[in-house]
């Protein structure tokens, strides 16, 4: 499918910033729905002037602001909008509960009543600790260990129940740790884009821990391609397909990596030590398989992308 009109709830976010590209360079009209507590404003500041773009500002714990957002001729709908921070999740868990399992219920629920598909964008922080060097495929036991990865799993699970009660046409999608241009650099950013921007100022890049713990690190724009290759495949509906570059690096050599000449690396003490997660490693067979999809951005060729963009609008 090349045109139509989609919903895209967190339409304003880093990932879904890129979403929206994507969609709108296929040939799509979107439907944007962001509260603008994660995202901003800036990031769709492109789109803005654009006929096949609208953004409305409102929430998806708001069921009447969802039923608004599904009510026109919408041929899907993208569900990104959620509290996406472990460590605040660890001190504030009421907040993710209710962003991330009541607001995934009403944007079921409208679609139920819409008979709209969705494609439902989980985490891979869901998955259980791995114990081999194999990659994380989908059938790998979940064992959540923050309320964020609890709440997006229950997310998932609402959205299962309405697939096999309801015949709702719903496909969970889990991408792996994914960096890149319009991702925050502060404490709520990606570990790229920290050290990224931390380094063009010349400042410390701090790895929490020992940094032996490795990430799955993938381009936004390959995140993308993801999310909407799998919301409109009818081979994906009613299944959980991760995607990453099945390819992990640890903590300590993402820093020597991005560091550049004088760039000091320091490690300190974690916040919540009990929240890391060891190994993240993609094993992205079924979606190969499933969507003809793969990775195509090199990690170097990303952090170097997203540095020269830091540069530029930083």
């Amino acid at each position: 499918m090349t045109r139509g009109n989609v919903a895209v709830t967190g339409a304003a976010g880093f990932i879904g910033r890129w979403v929206v590209n994507e969609l709108l360079e296929r040939g799509f009209n979107v439907l944007g729905l962001d509260n603008l507590s994660n995202g901003s404003r800036r990031n769709v500041a492109e789109f803005e002037p654009m006929e096949e773009f609208n953004l409305t500002v409102g929430d998806v714990t708001n069921q009447e602001v969802v039923n608004e957002l599904l009510e026109d001729d919408i041929d899907a709908c993208i569900h990104m909008a959620a509290e996406i921070d472990v460590e605040e999740s660890l001190d504030d868990p009421h907040s993710h509960f209710e962003a991330n399992v009541i607001g995934t219920q009403h944007v079921l629920e409208a679609c139920r009543e819409t008979e709209t598909c969705l494609g439902l964008v989980g985490t891979c922080m869901v998955y259980d600790l791995v114990e081999s060097e194999e990659g994380i495929d989908e059938s790998h036991p979940v064992k959540p260990a923050s309320p964020y990865a609890g709440t997006k799993l229950a997310a998932e699970n609402i959205a299962e129940s309405y697939y096999d009660g309801y015949d709702l046409p719903v496909t969970i999608l889990r991408p792996f740790n994914t960096y890149g241009p319009y991702q925050k650099t502060g404490m709520a950013g990606g570990v790229v884009s920290i050290f990224t921007n931390r380094d063009i100022d010349s400042e410390p890049l701090k790895i929490f821990g020992d940094g032996t713990q490795t990430r799955d690190l993938m381009y936004v724009t390959d995140c993308a391609r993801f999310i909407v290759e799998g919301t409109f495949s009818d081979e994906a509906t009613g299944e959980i397909i991760n995607a990453g570059t099945g390819s992990d690096v640890s903590i300590n050599n993402l820093a020597e990596l991005v560091a550049t000449e004088g760039t000091e690396i320091t490690h300190v003490k974690h916040h919540h030590p009990q929240s890391e997660v060891q190994k993240l490693l993609c094993d992205p067979t079924k979606a190969k398989t499933m969507l003809d999809w793969e990775s195509e951005v090199s990690l170097d060729e990303g952090i170097e992308e997203l540095r020269s963009w830091l540069v530029e609008y930083s």
